[in-house]
């Protein structure tokens, strides 16, 4: 955990336009820096999204309750390239064919770390099986589990400090994008 923190995050402007680079630590350090980030939503075959419970060692928002997985290009990484390793070492998923749904800009701070999220958050959507396995990295996420969509709406709106403070606005990209994205990945919440 500790040498993700060392890596590099792209910085960007208000338009995702690259401005430069700093560690992801730098960039998690009030009041925080703009950068560019993904979070992946996955859905299986019968409608459900996962989400995934975040490990107690994580430095922003431990034990919240998140999408399948998130992370941060480098500098330059193909966004689908990054998002497709991460899934496979934070959940064990390898092969989902990813599609951009849109983009999420937020900031919020960890009440309990004061570390921050300033992030312009690239929303990504896939599918797989509902029998698909799933092997997760307990340095990544200490519990995952399937949701139909109108449960986790529900959990959202009545215990929103158990989930992160981003996870709303990306279901939100990936509904609002259903009918732009193939068939197999839209994502309809009633």
């Amino acid at each position: 955990m500790a040498t993700r923190e060392l890596q590099l995050v792209e910085l960007v402007d208000a338009g995702g336009a690259a401005t430069g680079s700093c560690t992801v630590a730098e960039a998690h350090t009030a009041p925080g820096r703009l950068h560019r980030a993904y979070s992946v939503v996955l859905l299986d075959d019968l409608g459900r999204v996962l989400v995934q419970q975040r490990a107690a060692v994580k430095t922003r928002f431990a034990l919240r309750w998140a999408n399948a997985c998130c992370g941060h290009p480098g500098p330059g990484e193909a966004m689908v390239d990054a998002a497709g390793l991460r899934l496979t070492e934070e959940i064990g998923v390898r092969g989902v064919t990813l599609h951009q749904a849109g983009v999420y800009q937020y900031r919020a701070e960890d009440p309990r770390t004061g570390k921050v999220e300033h992030e312009y958050d690239h929303v990504l959507v896939g599918r797989v099986a509902a029998d698909a396995p799933l092997r997760p990295d307990p340095a990544e996420a200490a519990d995952v589990q399937w949701l139909a969509p109108d449960r986790l709406r529900a959990d959202l709106a009545d215990r929103p400090d158990r989930f992160t403070p981003w996870l709303g606005g990306v279901l939100a990209v990936a509904t609002e994008a259903a009918g732009r994205l193939p068939e197999a990945a839209a994502l309809d919440l009633p």
